[in-house]
């Protein structure tokens, strides 16, 4: 990788910077200079300062209210002018548990409101995720209207969470209202001319979506038929039962223009979810009440934090992907399948485990939202489930997860030594991990992050052995879905085992934990074998090079996301390239996360051009998987992580933090000139809110939420003033590279520019490069 023009350099310069003494500037290097090592420290404020003159400050912002956020957020809408026929094409609408999507009936003059739930699924393990214990389809409602459709104008709105418009037809037409909110389906819909309203809801068979792929397993006995009531009150009732135990109840009624829908399960109770159905039913009362309770959420969810650029296709579908991960996910719901809430034909009705899970939260973290964080609470609700996934003989102290499971992680996990996959709970971990240091909640460290790796890496320890060059190896280990199993030593695993040696050594500190096991840990470090690589980059593993297109980077998690080896260290950097150029130079089984993976590793690189034309892959319709129109993606089966890490992929741009640096702009596309971003969380817990404009960096304000140690690579040049919220200057150290150490005590802000102090106002860029918006507009 080479600089080009519009791209920032991927080599730091080294500059002394200055900070604001008594309201002014001190006098710094050149950006562009290059500082000796003997050079002193910047110099830190002193109370001379202060008393010197303050000069308090303070941020503005012009989407701080509720009409500017819905006019904003309206230019985001997916738009329908033409009916759509597929799940990948039409509206959606979630909670974190029940889920619908809008489309037509196949071959039928119907619109289909498909009923979806993700705590639904079967509990019979003995038949494995596939089918014993997969996400189960619970049915779908029709709107039949009396004549042919013709046309439909619906939008999505963001702000509100709610579809709405009108279906036309030959008789008249249909103006229709619908939206979900605790796990009430709820829809308003109204005739005129000579339409009528009706609705049919079609239960559908308690049967696993695998059936598209492959015929039941030996011994599997079908679930009942569903049965139907009717309560008191005139509610209707679909009640299903399952063999394995448990049942699912769909509840629903209608009044006037309006119907109300809501799904309950539960286990192993025979009766749990009858209940739960109508007492949810009883609670939304009508639309309108629901409806003040569901936009009061959504309107206090969204203000979290900011971001625009200046590509509308882009920024419309970046604002998707936080009401789709927010309609998908709630901290302390299951965490998400592969399909999230919203369930289809596919082969993988499961979570899945060795990528899909760890893409699909990425997002959240930067957005600022730790409450869409259903993964923590996963694993911290499952350790008895993990301990048993283990062959027994490692109980005592080990703990994993095989490659796909139920919402319980219950899937048993194979041994070192005979090709199984065996790393996907340290790698989940590492997201549990990230939304700790986003948060820097130590009671998740303490009872989720450390209890629970320090048993998967031993599940490790038991096999690592010493080999005649003194270093330690793993036996034989899958690198997930490579077609091939190395010998030992899979650098999948070796990147696992490091990050959670490193994390186990450093949570322990932490904790005050004086682990026996710590000298373990850093024996590990210290002679575990170094990762294998041939000339060609980072291999799969001994003996093994990636010699086959394959769509998964699990060869190199330890560039991206574990960062172990990264473009800080100059020795990696060819290292990285090589890897990266020949993971893709081998096509044919790319698919859309390869793209997004590609992406965020040119962002780590400082590379943004390069970046974004991998990312743009992903959006390309002449590529094999594209992006679909309502910004969900599908292979066999739809797979949510994809659009989800693309997200990501633009945060990687717009603002990383790794290895204790926040790095505010490293690899924003040139074309791009002007970039906000607003209360962004980064590791640490810091909000970070900062402005480009013209391709220059403006001003950046941090704010500390628990009072880390603050270091910054800011991008500025020339002379820079750091300044508290009170208008104090800010005691500074320069690290070199272009970072900025900085005392910022918990709950107090910080604002670094360069030159006379611009306006420090946050509120939407102009679009540069017009689009379509999403849906079918």
């Amino acid at each position: 990788m080479t600089s080009q023009p519009g791209k920032r350099s991927p080599l730091p310069r080294r500059a002394v910077i200055g900070t604001a003494l008594g309201g002014a500037a001190v006098a710094a290097l050149p950006a562009t200079a290059h500082a000796d090592e003997s050079l002193p420290a910047v110099r830190s404020a002193g109370a001379g300062a202060a008393a010197a003159g303050k000069s308090p400050w303070k941020l503005r912002s012009a989407v701080d209210t509720d009409s500017a956020w819905s006019a904003f957020l309206r230019d985001q809408d997916l738009l329908w002018r033409t009916l759509p026929t597929r799940w990948y094409e039409g509206p959606f609408l979630g909670d974190g548990l029940l889920g619908s999507m809008i489309y037509q009936e196949p071959d039928a003059n119907r619109i289909r409101f498909t009923v979806q739930h993700g705590r639904v699924q079967d509990h019979r393990p003995e038949f494995g995720s596939g089918w014993g214990t997969c996400r189960l389809p619970v049915g779908h409602l029709t709107l039949d209207p009396v004549g042919t459709i013709t046309a439909v104008d619906w939008r999505l709105s963001l702000w509100n969470a709610e579809l709405t418009g009108t279906v036309t037809t030959t008789a008249g037409k249909l103006t229709l209202s619908a939206l979900i909110h605790d796990e009430v389906l709820a829809t308003r819909v109204t005739a005129s001319g000579g339409e009528k309203v009706t609705w049919t809801f079609h239960p559908e068979e308690a049967l696993s979506p695998r059936r598209i792929q492959e015929e039941p397993p030996a011994g599997y006995t079908a679930n009942p038929a569903w049965t139907t009531k009717t309560a008191a009150d005139g509610t209707e009732q679909v009640l299903q039962s399952l063999t394995g135990g448990g049942l699912t109840a769909t509840a629903y009624r209608r009044a006037g223009s309006e119907l109300l829908l809501s799904v309950g399960h539960s286990f192993p109770s025979g009766t749990a979810a009858e209940t739960d159905s109508l007492r949810n039913l009883r609670r939304a009362s009508s639309y309108g009440t629901l409806r003040r309770r569901h936009t009061d959420w959504w309107h206090a969810f969204y203000p979290k934090s900011f971001v625009s650029f200046p590509d509308q296709r882009l920024q419309s579908f970046h604002w998707i992907q936080l009401y789709k991960v927010a309609s998908a996910s709630r901290s302390g719901g299951p965490v998400m399948a592969t399909s999230g809430p919203w369930l289809e034909p596919t082969p993988w009705p499961a979570v899945w485990w060795n990528l899909n899970v760890q893409l699909e939260y990425w997002l959240i973290h930067g957005f600022n939202h730790p409450e869409l964080d259903s993964l923590a609470t996963t694993l911290r609700q499952s350790q008895e489930q993990l301990t048993a996934n283990v062959p027994a003989a490692y109980r005592s102290d080990s703990a994993g997860v095989g490659r796909s499971s139920d919402m319980f992680a219950n899937r048993t996990v194979g041994r070192p030594g005979t090709g199984a996959e065996t790393g996907d709970l340290t790698w989940a971990l590492h997201n549990v991990w990230l939304s700790y240091r986003h948060s820097m909640d130590k009671a998740l460290l303490r009872d989720t992050v450390y209890p629970v790796l320090r048993r998967a890496i031993n599940y490790y320890l038991h096999f690592l052995t010493p080999g005649s060059d003194g270093k330690l190896h793993l036996p034989s280990t899958l690198s997930p879905e490579y077609p091939v199993v190395p010998p030992q030593d899979t650098n999948y695993d070796l990147a696992l085992i490091r990050w959670g040696c490193r994390t186990l050594l450093d949570s322990a500190d932490l904790l005050g934990i004086d682990d026996e096991l710590a000298p373990r840990w850093r024996e590990v470090l210290a002679k575990l074998t170094p990762y294998p690589v041939d000339a060609n980059g980072f291999m799969i593993g001994a003996d093994t090079p990636y010699a086959q297109s394959h769509r998964h980077y699990s060869h190199l998690l330890m560039v991206y996301p574990l960062y172990l080896v990264n473009w800080d260290q100059p020795e990696s950097r060819d290292l990285i390239t090589r890897s990266l150029v020949h993971w893709h130079s081998l096509t044919g089984a790319h698919r859309g996360y390869s793209y997004t993976g590609a992406a965020s590793m040119y962002a780590m690189a400082g590379d943004g051009d390069t970046a974004i034309s991998y990312l743009r892959k992903f959006f390309d319709p002449t590529t094999r998987f594209p992006c679909r129109p309502n910004t969900h993606y599908t292979e066999a089966g739809p797979v949510i992580e994809t659009p989800l890490s693309a997200s990501q992929s633009l945060h990687d741009m717009f603002c990383q933090s790794w290895n204790g640096v926040i790095r505010v702009f490293p690899a924003v596309p040139a074309a791009w000139a002007d970039v906000t971003l607003h209360d962004f969380r980064a590791q640490g817990a810091f909000l970070v809110s900062a402005v480009r404009k013209a391709g220059v960096t403006r001003f950046i304000r941090i704010r500390s939420l628990a009072g880390e140690p603050l270091q910054v690579r800011h991008g500025l040049s020339g002379r820079l003033t750091v300044l508290l919220d009170d208008g104090s200057p800010a005691r500074t150290h320069d690290l070199g590279g272009g970072v900025l150490s900085i005392e910022l005590p918990k709950g107090r802000e910080v604002l670094i520019h360069s030159g006379s102090r611009p306006d420090l106002v946050i509120a939407p860029v102009a679009v540069s490069e017009p689009g379509a918006a999403w849906g079918l507009p």
